[in-house]
């Protein structure tokens, strides 16, 4: 499990990545993948990339409420470095929840690659010293994208998932960052939808048919989704989005 970023080896380049994201792009592994069409119990959905506007973001009551009833939890950042404790911590996490998700860290970020070329962070938060949470993300030049967050579910009462968001989103506004690019939510699939809760009103989704990020609504994401079934979605697989 030495897996880590390096000055010794390449990395992406920040800008490269500022760039891959703004189009619609996100980490898979050691890669950088897009998608407009998700299966779930075997019918298709569509999926609508997410980005905040850092400027634009104010904490609302719930946001503010959480931060005060997690604020005693210490939390650090330092660089990426796979680790069993996060292994372990991730097992557990992954035992509790209800939808489909990847063995390990290791099969979420690196695949069996020996080497990380993303310049990847990782938060830390512990309750006493005891790892609680922790949120992975990786850096651009000027942007950043959250990958993976996990966490004890013991704390499940503490939202630890929606406080990453938070935590997340106020270290990329103090290091003046432009945009955080959470990945993307389903239309009509409302689990992914806590991916609005840092701040819906900050928070862009992208027209992959024009290539344009617009303001974030329902409408705006229903229509796009009418779209890409009309004019993107293959014959052969007509009939799988009912």
């Amino acid at each position: 499990m030495a897996a880590s970023s390096s000055a010794e080896f390449p990395v992406i380049r920040g800008d490269a990545l500022d760039f891959y994201l703004a189009q619609g792009y996100y980490r898979m592994q050691q890669d950088l993948f897009t998608c407009q069409f998700v299966p779930f119990d075997g019918r298709l959905y569509t999926a609508h990339w997410l980005r905040l506007d850092l400027a634009r973001v104010a904490w609302g009551p719930e946001q503010r409420r959480l931060l005060r009833r997690n604020a005693r939890f210490a939390a650090t950042i330092r660089p990426f470095r796979l680790t069993d404790e996060y292994e372990e911590l991730y097992a557990r996490y992954r035992a509790a929840i209800t939808f489909d998700a990847a063995p390990t860290i290791e099969a979420v970020l690196l695949g069996g690659a020996a080497h990380n070329v993303f310049n990847t962070q990782i938060i830390e938060l512990r309750d006493e010293g005891k790892l609680i949470a922790a949120g992975v993300l990786d850096y651009g030049e000027r942007t950043f994208a959250g990958i993976l967050n996990f966490y004890d579910p013991a704390y499940h009462k503490h939202s630890l998932g929606k406080y990453l968001l938070l935590l997340k989103t106020d270290y990329g506004r103090r290091l003046h960052f432009d945009y955080y690019y959470p990945g993307y939510l389903v239309h009509d699939y409302p689990k992914f939808d806590y991916k609005l809760f840092a701040c819906a009103a900050a928070t862009e989704v992208f027209d992959s048919i024009s290539g344009q990020w617009l303001p974030y609504s329902r409408e705006a994401v229903q229509a796009n989704s009418a779209e890409l079934f009309a004019e993107w979605l293959p014959e052969d697989l007509q009939g799988l989005n009912e």
